[in-house]
Order: structure tokens, then sequence, then C-alpha cells
């Protein structure tokens, strides 16, 4: 039998959604040495006017998140109202072998600017190196169904 994409993914850092006033929000540390692979996930509402959006993968050396460092080429091109982004997803891949040498803890971080925006974020994490995925999802993952 097929496992499940529940077995194979996990949900292992979040931004919930909210209208995000301009700042910077930085998703929880995924210990990343645990998958082969992560994915985030950005769900983009509503802009509002001359709002910006801006989204990068950062590394730290520490589960703290402590000195952070950007990942190279794992930043998005700046989403904007004016360029009719609102209400768009975008989807930031990592492997392992993309992290510089010694880091090993991944977050997400998104900045927006000029005005609120809605937004959510996750990052999943595919593949664990042992057990099923979801034995490794947040604790605030209520229910996984089938």
């Amino acid at each position: 039998m097929a496992s499940k994409p529940s077995e194979r993914a996990a949900v292992v850092a979040t931004i919930d959604p909210a209208s995000l006033t301009a700042n910077t929000y930085v998703s929880d540390w995924v210990d990343a040495s645990k998958f082969e692979q992560l994915l985030a996930i950005i769900l983009l509402g509503a802009m509002t006017t001359n709002g910006t959006f801006n989204a990068k993968l950062v590394q730290s050396k520490a589960s703290d998140g402590s000195n952070p460092a950007d990942i190279t080429g794992k930043a998005v091109t700046e989403l904007t109202a004016a360029g009719t982004d609102s209400n768009k997803q975008v989807l930031i891949n990592l492997r392992g072998d993309e992290l510089t040498e010694g880091y090993r803890y991944v977050a997400l971080s998104v900045t927006t600017a000029v005005a609120a925006t809605i937004a959510g974020a996750a990052i999943l994490g595919f593949n664990p190196d042992y057990g099923p995925a979801s034995g490794s999802d947040l604790a605030s993952v209520d229910e996984i169904v089938g």
C-alpha cells in the first residue's frame, strides 16, 4: 500500500495567517537535518495600496535562530499591490545540500512594508530520516484526516 502524504510531509513551521503590519516576521526554526527537503508555502491575500511583500529562507547554526544568514537564491522577487500580486501564492524549495556548511536550522522570514497585508505561510518537511513525517508536525497541527 502506498504511503499517505501526511506520512511523507510534516508541517514544521508557520507564520500564522493574519493582517501583517509593516514589520518582519520569522517562522519557527526547523532542524533541516531531519528531512530530505523543505518547502515554504506563502499564501498572500489582499495587499493594501502601495504595500510590498518580501520573503526569504534564512539559516542558523543554532536552534534559537541566533545570528541568521540568508540562504543564497532562496528569496522571492518583491511582490507589490501595484503589481497586482494580491491573492497569490509563492513556493520556495530547499534541499539540505543548499545550506552553507555548518548551518542546520532554517526559517522563513517575511517583510511587509507601508501597509497591512493579509498573509500566512508554512514550511513542510519532506521525507523524514525517521518515522512518518506526521511525528514531526508542530503541536498546533490539530487533526490529520484519512
